[in-house]
């Protein structure tokens, strides 16, 4: 079984940050690609950043300049740094890692952003 454990949401006010992180655990090899997706209320899940194991990081157009991913391979854990918080950030933040054609989702943390 392949677990994911996310933490460090809740609630901000517009310009604030929030560092977000997941941890991997389970049934899976040192080879993978963890990130991140968010889900609005009513809007499709969309993806915001992903890092392939070697480090390489890739962003939504949307939030490029202001979050920021990151990973410890020692201890299995991906980081999204969010900075500069806008109230169209809030929504649900979920985990995934993808490991040979499968993506594994954590249970989300949300991300609220209000004045």
């Amino acid at each position: 079984q392949v677990h994911i454990v996310e933490s460090g949401g809740g609630l901000m006010q517009p310009g604030g940050s929030l560092r977000l992180s997941c941890a991997a655990s389970g049934s899976i090899g040192s080879i993978y690609t963890m990130g991140w997706y968010r889900q609005a209320p009513g809007k499709q899940r969309e993806l915001v950043a992903t890092i392939t194991s070697s480090g390489n990081n890739k962003y939504a157009e949307s939030v490029k300049g202001q979050f920021t991913i990151s990973r410890d391979n020692d201890k299995n854990t991906v980081n999204l740094q969010m900075n500069s918080l806008k109230l169209e950030d809030t929504a649900a933040y979920y985990c995934v890692v993808s490991y040979y054609g499968k993506n594994y989702w954590g249970q989300g943390t949300q991300v609220t952003v209000s004045s």
